[in-house]
């Protein structure tokens, strides 16, 4: 049944759905996670490194340029359209036009094969589509969180929805590893079968299928929100006339960021390492691969133990959230990932700690034989530990301080802080990559994200309700 929050003095008590509407809101972030799991991350990302690009510099340098045409695309979008949904009403319309082109874009990848002239078109080309889907689309099913439960219960909401998607993103890893993507020489999947479908490894269609098993999940797990979770009521306003107001309010919200104590600079903080925290997210199995040669099945055993993590992580970190605030949460987690990148810059095939000299791995040793994959292993379990709780603590905490009337709005705000920048970062990274024809000098670029992006944020004063 409906829960009412208990009202201030004066005030109308405020009713919030019941359990179910908010369970199937939950499952949005299980029904979206595996784009950013099998295909930005794990499974296509570094596929399309190793066995699409001439070589995984280059491979690394054209999914930097991609991410950040897709980033640019959301920066330029995000705000407008989330005032329009504001004056407009519903959610849902929105969240169905987005999905529709993460659907989109994630079956183009299976058309990606090795040896094809338009392979490496068509890859980028649908990841671009796929992910303004995937971004928009989160973008207005974050903007439903302050009708779901009071604001005292934002961040366990929060946290809870990182979680069950990263435990989405684990499942889904795990059965494509498991049943349909095989080791080009062994022909055998992690789980030592045949893949499922009869899917050539040799051609790696196992990688390719990643792309249309992402869009069937999202189609299937989706459907529980827009049948059980209540959107926001329409209102009268056009949608000509909320669209022609949209760059006026844009300006007008921009304006008043100095008027809103604490917003403005959380903002801009987000911002910044949120793009550290995509780009690290983008280039960490292209690093693998590129550094110590790993395949499918040592991405994907990285990508399962790193989503295990992430999963406790996010749960963990919502409960923080709650009692500390989203503010130490952060922070805390801007100084883990500080202290991973500078691990990870630090290792090579046979070097650790920049100077420590390691015996390099040699074929028929197993997985993660030396000591250096074994350092970056565990430096990935730690981002993966503290990425949910970062993303799910910036996410509470401007549901919090946020004017309520005007979430989508700000909403639209966030998803430009965490993106108008996002252009920048893998560019950056690949024009560094590119420039000195190294991996590691591509990641460098991250240090800088996170130590502004902190600095910014220590400065914000937040008050707690």
């Amino acid at each position: 049944m409906s829960v009412a929050a208990q009202p201030a003095s004066g005030e109308q008590p405020v009713t919030y759905p019941p359990r179910r509407s908010i369970v199937a809101w939950i499952f949005f972030d299980w029904s979206a996670q595996p784009f950013f799991t099998l295909v930005t991350t794990f499974v296509f990302a570094p596929f399309f490194a190793s066995a699409l690009a001439s070589d995984p510099a280059e491979g690394q340098a054209l999914w930097g340029y991609a991410t950040g045409l897709a980033g640019l695309a959301i920066a330029l979008l995000s705000p407008l359209l989330g005032g329009i949904a504001d004056k407009t009403g519903p959610r849902k319309p929105w969240i169905a036009v987005f999905g529709a082109m993460l659907v989109i874009g994630s079956g183009m990848l299976w058309y990606a094969r090795p040896g094809s002239p338009w392979a490496v078109p068509i890859a980028l080309a649908g990841f671009v589509i796929g992910t303004i889907g995937a971004e928009f689309a989160t973008t207005f099913n974050n903007a439903m969180m302050t009708r779901l439960v009071p604001p005292e219960k934002l961040g366990r909401l929060s946290g809870t929805g990182w979680a069950v998607g990263y435990l989405g993103g684990l499942v889904s890893l795990a059965l494509t590893l498991g049943l349909l993507a095989a080791d080009p020489q062994t022909g055998k999947t992690l789980a030592g079968l045949s893949p499922l479908f009869g899917l050539d490894a040799a051609a790696r269609e196992g990688d390719r299928f990643s792309g249309p098993l992402t869009a069937l999940w999202f189609v299937i797990f989706v459907t529980p929100m827009f049948l059980l979770t209540p959107d926001t009521p329409r209102s009268d306003v056009p949608l000509k006339e909320a669209a022609a107001g949209g760059v006026a309010r844009l300006k007008a919200t921009v304006a008043e960021l100095p008027s809103l104590p604490g917003l403005g600079r959380f903002l801009l903080a987000n911002m910044i390492y949120q793009d550290g925290l995509v780009a690290l997210f983008a280039f960490g199995g292209i690093y693998g691969a590129g550094v110590f040669g790993w395949q499918t099945i040592e991405l994907g055993v990285f990508g399962i133990l790193l989503t295990v993590t992430g999963t406790f992580g996010a749960f963990l970190g919502g409960k923080l959230d709650d009692r500390l605030g989203g503010k130490p949460v952060i922070l805390g987690a801007i100084a883990c990932l500080l202290f991973a990148c500078i691990g990870i810059l630090s290792l090579g095939p046979g070097q650790v700690a920049f100077v420590i000299e390691a015996a390099p791995a040699t074929p028929g040793d197993g997985l993660f034989a030396s000591l250096p994959e074994k350092v970056y292993l565990g430096l990935g379990l730690l981002i993966g530990l503290v990425a949910g709780p970062l993303q799910a603590s910036s996410r509470s905490l401007l549901a919090r301080i946020a004017p309520p009337a005007r979430i989508g709005e700000f909403f639209g705000l966030f998803a430009l802080a965490g993106k108008v920048t996002s252009f920048l970062g893998p560019t950056l990274v690949a024009l560094a990559t590119t420039i000195f024809a190294s991996q590691r000098a591509g990641l460098a670029v991250l240090i800088a994200f996170f130590l502004l992006g902190g600095w910014l944020l220590a400065g914000v004063k937040v008050r707690r309700s």
